[in-house]
């Protein structure tokens, strides 16, 4: 009987669980997770459950049960602290070793730390585990002064919650705007101007050089000489894909874990998914390393099916999707590369509130490469559609992409 066996019992793994027996896998299945939590999603954690609106049992993908009865042996609060390729084991904290005839690893990604002085200080925070939500939602039910340092996707919805919550916010970032590096300044713009309206202040274009308190963290001083009261600071700066298991092991490591388009490392009874791996997208032509849910949603179980042998070519369209104050939003695509950005209505705030608006990322011969819907619902497949078009050549004409009064699927006529 082959074992199977997943390390990191997040999203990707529980899903590639899920699907190994979908597919009619009989073998053993062993799920490892370092968390003593079951496998749960990210996204409520900095959206809804943050924000008291999603109750903790629905952040969870499988109710209690679900392992025991499909035969998952899932071992929490377990760390894979080795791989020995040649004799197919797993390493694991308590002394024992696993054996495997494939392995996953989907260990995730790490909060970089704010590495300032003060930065060890008590209440400051990161964002990715359900205690650390937990402990947000806590710091901020007590109402205060946050500094949010970032103004990316985990910076923005915790200033989000954080101000819902009635606390005054200032968010600090380097960049001329939020989101600058994965949106563009002009969109990023946007997003600006959807917090300000709801009372978050922005400094831009500095950085945090020290954090000061005694017992706690009292006060944020900035690279440009300010000094912001804060009591507690919740540092969004990125993550860092956990791939020390894979290096050791002497996987190809780059990015992330390297992959090719079926998941599959340089060693060809081991695969990745999820935001540790940097996979080879035939769509966009070159690999890349996504960190949003929709990868590890999708990524557990493409190698999941890779594993039982099944041919499998992973060329889904980077997507992700954001929640703050009024603004909903799906993202579609990659804009690398793009010339020129298109919108499709007007995204001015009227009273204070967002409309519904599209935006796209588009190259100066009419190639769609991404697309954003702004509060504007169930037109992620077209967007997609023109994406996967625009990313194989296609072109469409850049003043009927504008119109809003032509449909998207009339554009790919």
């Amino acid at each position: 009987m082959s074992t199977f066996v997943i390390i990191g019992a997040g999203l990707a793994g529980a899903k590639a669980a899920e699907t190994l027996r979908e597919e009619g896998f009989g073998g053993k299945i062993v799920l490892i997770g370092a968390e003593g939590e079951r496998p749960y999603e990210r996204p409520p954690l900095s959206k809804g459950y943050l924000q008291g609106a999603t109750d903790l049992e629905k952040v969870y993908v499988h109710e209690s049960g679900w392992y025991a009865a499909h035969d998952v042996d899932l071992r929490l609060g377990t760390t894979a602290t080795g791989i020995d390729p040649r004799g197919h084991l797993v390493h694991l904290d308590k002394g024992e070793s696993q054996p495997y005839d494939k392995l996953l690893i989907a260990t995730g990604a790490t909060p970089r730390p704010l590495a300032v002085d003060g930065g060890d200080l008590e209440g400051v925070h990161y964002l990715r585990t359900v205690a650390d939500s937990k402990a947000l939602r806590e710091a901020f039910a007590g109402g205060g002064r946050v500094v949010v340092v970032g103004a990316g996707w985990i910076g923005l919805e915790t200033a989000a919650a954080a101000r819902q919550a009635g606390c005054e916010v200032t968010v600090v970032a380097p960049g001329p705007a939020p989101l600058h590096r994965t949106l563009g300044t002009e969109v990023g713009e946007i997003f600006a101007a959807v917090h300000r309206a709801h009372g978050v202040e922005f400094r831009l274009g500095t950085s945090v050089s020290v954090l000061r308190g005694r017992s706690g963290v009292s006060e944020v001083v900035t690279t440009a000489g300010e000094v912001l009261p804060a009591d507690h600071v919740v540092a969004g700066i990125g993550a860092t894909p956990n791939v020390e298991l894979g290096r050791s092991a002497g996987l190809e490591v780059a990015d992330g874990i390297v992959v090719d388009a079926s998941l599959r490392t340089s060693d060809p009874d081991i695969y990745a998914a999820g935001d540790v791996a940097e996979a080879d997208n035939p769509l966009l032509g070159r690999r890349i390393r996504v960190e949003h849910w929709a990868n590890a949603l999708n990524g557990g179980p493409a190698a999941a099916r890779a594993m039982l042998g099944q041919e499998v070519v992973y060329d889904r369209v980077p997507y992700f999707y954001t929640d703050q104050f009024d603004l909903g939003m799906e993202f579609s695509g990659d804009l690398s590369g793009h010339d020129k950005v298109v919108f499709r209505g007007d995204p001015a705030l009227k009273d204070g509130a967002i409309p519904g608006f599209l935006v796209f990322w588009v190259t100066n011969d009419g190639r769609v490469l991404a697309g954003m819907n702004v509060n504007i619902w169930d037109v992620t497949d077209k967007i997609q559609a023109l994406v996967r078009a625009g990313q194989a050549g296609g072109a469409v004409d850049l003043g009927r992409l504008a119109d809003p009064e032509i449909p998207l699927s009339d554009l790919l006529g």
